[in-house]
């Protein structure tokens, strides 16, 4: 699976009175996912950014670049990939080492 795909889906769903919503099938199909599949829903800047957690953790190797601050404990680093994912998605901009990329 590609990470980052640039394929921007723009679509509406309603929240129930229960909380949910169903993500509509293209959404589903644009981000491969498929029943059981979880998402990591994130508030940045008031919009909410929804990740799909249906990635293996090779597909994120030097997505945040090279650690600044030595080792860190995976809560840190968890968190640090929910910020950069959600910024990186709400921002549509290439993530380092990708600014080229077509």
């Amino acid at each position: 699976m590609i990470f980052a795909k640039r394929k921007n889906t723009s679509t509406y769903a309603c929240l129930t009175s229960k909380g949910q919503i169903t993500l509509p099938k293209q959404v589903r199909n644009t981000l491969s996912l498929t029943t059981g599949d979880k998402v990591a829903w994130t508030v940045v800047d008031g919009r909410l950014i929804g990740t799909p957690r249906n990635l293996e953790f090779a597909d994120l190797a030097g997505f945040l670049g090279d650690s600044v601050v030595g080792p860190v404990t995976l809560e840190e680093l968890d968190a640090a990939v929910r910020d950069a994912v959600g910024r990186h998605v709400a921002s549509d901009k290439p993530y380092p080492g990708q600014e080229g990329a077509a």
